[in-house]
């Protein structure tokens, strides 16, 4: 079993920035591929980012794309989302999540290990 848990959000003025966290609290992320979602207030969760395994490849939303940068660290057993340029419209909770697919190189739809989440306000 993994747990995962968030850490990073907080409140920034437009155009600032914020690197979000995920660790797990039990288990191993090392063999998985992993993602970032968001979910704002009425709105359902859509998905950010993804990884591979290795960190070798990686996948973004068109809304976030060339202003998030996810990776990961195996031997710390963290991924991250660098997050530049944000804008009013990426406030929201932010989730980590991960596939139980060992050495996968992309997460499918439903992933296997949630985060709590950590709201991210961006103010204008």
């Amino acid at each position: 079993q993994v747990q995962l848990v968030e850490s990073g959000g907080g409140w920034v003025q437009a155009g600032g920035s914020l690197r979000l966290s995920c660790t797990a609290s039990v288990g191993t992320l090392s063999r998985y591929p992993m993602g970032w979602f968001r979910q704002a207030p009425g709105k359902e969760r859509e998905f950010i980012a993804a990884i591979s395994w290795s960190g070798g490849s990686t996948y973004y939303a068109d809304s976030v794309k060339g202003r998030f940068t996810i990776s990961r660290d195996n031997v710390k057993n963290t991924m991250y989302l660098q997050m530049n340029s944000l804008k009013p419209e990426d406030t929201a909770v932010y989730y980590c999540a991960a596939e139980r697919r060992d050495y996968a190189t992309r997460m499918g739809a439903v992933p296997d290990y949630w985060g709590q989440g950590t709201q991210v306000t961006v103010s204008s």
